[in-house]
């Protein structure tokens, strides 16, 4: 099962939608706080709408709650448009973490410097970043792309 984390995430739509990609992909959410939205706000449901309850999940108050749970710190990857190397570089394995910062920035210095392992999805010019929901879809897809293998 692969982990998919979100640090301070805004858009409840998004993270209805990933919680619903999570569902379908047997990979477990990790939601850190603070949230744009309340967990129980009418657009999060709607977005996960009858996959939400199969959803195996966990909310941490902080980056440091959650990271006091994680046993293997090497297999924490941090999403980065900064990074300089691809999440097609990487050999993902089951157990992995896959953590992607809030919509509007990212994550921060500080959630960065925490971990070595920065990864960035390749993109054109033209744009800044992907929806986090679809960069969500890109890495699991290739992690489990991997580990079917």
């Amino acid at each position: 099962m692969l982990n998919i984390v979100l640090v301070e995430p805004e858009i409840p739509n998004n993270t209805g939608n990933i919680g619903r990609l999570c569902v379908g992909t047997e990979s477990r959410l990790h939601l850190i706080k603070p949230y744009g939205f309340e967990i129980t706000d009418k657009n999060l449901k709607r977005s996960g709408l009858d996959y939400w309850v199969h959803l195996e999940w966990n909310e941490y108050n902080n980056v440091d709650e959650w990271m006091a749970q994680i046993p293997d710190k090497s297999r924490v990857f941090l999403m980065s448009s900064h990074a300089s190397h691809s999440i097609y570089d990487v050999e993902y394995q089951d157990g992995d973490w896959l953590v992607f910062g809030k919509e509007s920035v990212g994550l921060s210095q500080e959630v960065l410097a925490k971990f070595e392992n920065h990864l960035k999805i390749p993109m054109s010019n033209l744009i800044r970043s992907y929806n986090i929901a679809n960069s969500v879809a890109f890495v699991i897809g290739e992690a489990r792309r991997q580990i079917s293998l």
